[in-house]
Parts: structure tokens; sequence; C-alpha cells
């Protein structure tokens, strides 16, 4: 049986792939180079080295992520084995959390179709009306 081989360093944008922060390297590159992804506070190349114990500060979408480099992996595996590679600050998920549930709650609700109303908008426009009347 192999012994498996422990890194020394990994390319960001390989570690970036194989954490499952990006569905492709392609992806993954086109982040870093777009500067959503920082090193240590600073702008980073998709070739840098990124060695154990490093922080992250990416962006995807939306999500701010803080991360502390954990583990070093060439190959994407299953999601328990990526989440293993980095430690999340606790600040940071409260936040990404906080932020998607008031995106949800901005996005809940009803909204009629621009144009002619449709049968549930009418139906709301007469019952307003009927308040009205009273």
């Amino acid at each position: 049986m192999e012994k498996p081989e422990t890194l020394a360093a990994v390319r960001l944008d390989i570690w970036l792939w194989a954490a499952r922060f990006y569905k492709t390297r392609a992806l993954a590159k086109q982040a870093i180079e777009g500067g959503k992804v920082e090193v240590q506070g600073q702008g980073a190349k998709a070739s840098r080295l990124l060695k154990g114990g490093e922080q992250l500060t990416l962006r995807r979408g939306e999500d701010l992520f803080e991360v502390q480099v954990l583990g070093l992996s060439e190959r994407r595996g299953p999601a328990p084995v990526a989440q293993a590679l980095y430690a999340e600050s606790e600040a940071s998920r409260e936040q990404r959390l906080r932020l998607a549930e008031e995106r949800r709650a901005a996005n809940a609700g009803y909204r009629a179709p621009a144009g002619k109303p449709d049968k549930r908008a009418r139906r709301l426009i007469q019952a307003l009306g009927d308040l009205d009347a009273l």
C-alpha cells in the first residue's frame, strides 16, 4: 500500500479547486486574476505556492470567506475531505449566514409580473379596494 505523500506547497488555483471553492481550475484562476482572492491580505497569482497555515480571503458571488489553510491537496476529493483542508473563521461564517438569510428574506413574498396583472395580483388589488370601502 502506497504511503500518501506530504506536500510542502501547492499552487493556489489547484488548492482552491481541490477545496471545492470553485468548480474548475479555470474558474479559480479567473477569480484570482480578477482580484477576488487574497493570501495574507495581498493579491496573488494563480501560480503562487500556498503553504499550510496561511490566511485566505476570497469572494465568491456575494459571499466572503475568510479561511485558514489546514491541509494541502492537488486532488479534488469528496466534500468532507475538501472541507478538512481549511477552517473558516467564526466571524466569517456568521456574517455569511446572516447575509444569506437577509437575501432570502428580501426575495420572499409575492412579486407581480411586469405588465398586465395576473390573477393573483388582480385579487390583491380588488381586496385593497374592498378595504377602502370599509
